[in-house]
């Protein structure tokens, strides 16, 4: 199951032109791999955009039946401008189930 989502991973990344440096080796795949593929997705329907760079910020807590999982998006829209977009996965960490994607766009780095 690991080597599969490791491998569903990589594609979805490869081919938003984002690169991973996940071990294929190691056999881990990171906890928040589920939720950072939502988030590319999500942030590229929304935007329609292609993504140029996938920084996981961390998780946090908010209550005993929510957690957020946070990821930064290097975007690049089609007339060529560039701007990072920040998102928000809620989920509830004991059933996996989505609850909200959440975006904050901004022109810094």
């Amino acid at each position: 199951m690991r080597v599969l989502m490791l491998t569903i991973l990589t594609l979805m990344l490869g081919f938003t032109g984002v690169t991973t440096t996940v071990s294929a080796t190691s056999g881990s795949i990171p906890d928040y791999a589920k939720w950072g593929i939502i988030a590319v997705k999500e942030t590229q329907t929304k935007y329609n955009v292609d993504i140029l760079d996938y920084k996981h910020i961390g998780r946090s807590s908010l209550t005993a039946n929510q957690s957020r999982e946070q990821f930064k998006l290097w975007v690049r829209a089609k007339d060529g401008k560039q701007f990072a977009v920040y998102v928000n996965v809620d989920f509830n960490p004991n059933t996996q189930q989505l609850k909200t994607v959440e975006f904050t766009k901004s022109d810094r780095h």
